[in-house]
């Protein structure tokens, strides 16, 4: 056998490199990924409940002027972004419910930290919303009260939702550089 090197264990065709077993996958995929979108989603619901009932019980009284076009005024949006289908609240919980159980499965199975931070970001978001449409008691009325006058009223968890969207698609856009 001359000229033979050894160059390692060989994985086989079903198993990972540079070892010769396959690493079980739960259908969920990663625990720790899919435990770190549930902790900032957690942040993100306790944050956004906590203003919206600050919101109900203050700004029931009266808007308070910010600074600038800044605003906080009392809105109930039964509708979804930018009011849309005003309504149809039913329709859009069960949406949201759906889109729930999505994230939590790409959140398990996210290729890096950063997706599973961003993911738990629109996960929080969605989660907020959608304790309103159940529980508030607004007949299906998401809690919205941070006004600009150029943008629909809006709250924590749409601003969850938006940044970790915007974040999604620069990490889905990003090339990586070859090391």
């Amino acid at each position: 056998m001359c000229g033979v090197q050894e160059r390692g264990t060989v994985a086989t065709l079903t198993g990972e490199v540079g070892s010769g077993t396959r690493r079980p996958v739960s259908r969920w995929g990663s625990g720790p990924r899919l435990a770190v979108a549930s902790a900032v989603a957690a942040v993100v619901v306790l944050v956004d409940q906590l203003t919206k009932s600050w919101a109900v019980s203050r700004l029931s009284q009266g808007p308070i002027h910010v600074f600038g076009p800044l605003d906080l005024e009392l809105q109930h949006n039964t509708g979804s972004a930018f009011s849309l289908f005003q309504g149809e609240a039913a329709v859009l919980a069960v949406i949201a419910v759906v889109l729930v159980a999505a994230l939590l499965v790409l959140a398990g199975r996210a290729p890096t930290w950063g997706r599973a931070v961003v993911l738990g970001l629109i996960l929080g978001g969605a989660l907020g919303n959608l304790a309103d449409r159940l529980f508030r008691g607004g007949h299906g009325a998401v809690i919205d009260f941070i006004a600009l006058h150029v943008w629909p009223t809006f709250n924590v968890a749409d601003s969850c939702i938006v940044v970790g969207c915007i974040l999604l698609v620069v990490s889905l856009l990003r090339v990586r550089q070859p090391s």
